[in-house]
């Protein structure tokens, strides 16, 4: 099992940015490496109100927003509407997904932490793919900071 986490410390409130858990906003983070696609019934709609403990759809991961490079199903454990989510998913890479979003409130702001465990299906390419999760991880953090200032942490 590999461990990726990420951190940044953002000047603006927790709710601002637990607001944009939307697949618009998850690709917004996600650009120019990655993007994500949904069914509509989902592309809209704030993460924070999708269910709870059951398969919700499949989607494709496309590298550069066009060429597909994984399959990835969907499947939330928790989703706190003050703190974030943790999903835990399979996808044709990867026979265990679990990522954590943690958005924890400060007093300059807000902490938002993302950390992520996985298990490819062959053995080894786990360690093969930590490389390219660590930089989508990293993007994600950065283009956040982009958008509202921060810094990592």
């Amino acid at each position: 099992m590999q461990t990726i986490s990420f951190s940044s410390d953002l000047p603006v409130k927790a709710d601002e940015i637990l607001a944009t858990l939307t697949m618009h906003g998850v690709n917004a983070e996600l650009r120019p490496l990655i993007r994500m696609t949904a069914p509509k019934a989902y592309s809209g709609r704030s993460i924070l109100d999708w269910s709870e403990q059951q398969k919700l759809f499949d989607c494709w991961i496309l590298l550069f927003g066009f060429l597909p490079i994984d399959r990835h199903s969907f499947y939330f454990d928790v989703i706190d509407e003050h703190e974030g989510f943790s999903e835990h998913s399979t996808s044709w890479t990867n026979k265990y997904w679990k990522h954590d979003r943690r958005v924890a409130s400060q007093e300059s702001g807000c902490r938002v932490v993302d950390t992520v465990r996985y298990k490819s299906r062959i053995p080894l390419m786990d360690l093969l793919l930590k490389p390219a999760y660590r930089l989508v991880f990293w993007l994600r953090h950065r283009n956040l900071r982009a958008k509202y200032g921060g810094q990592a942490t």
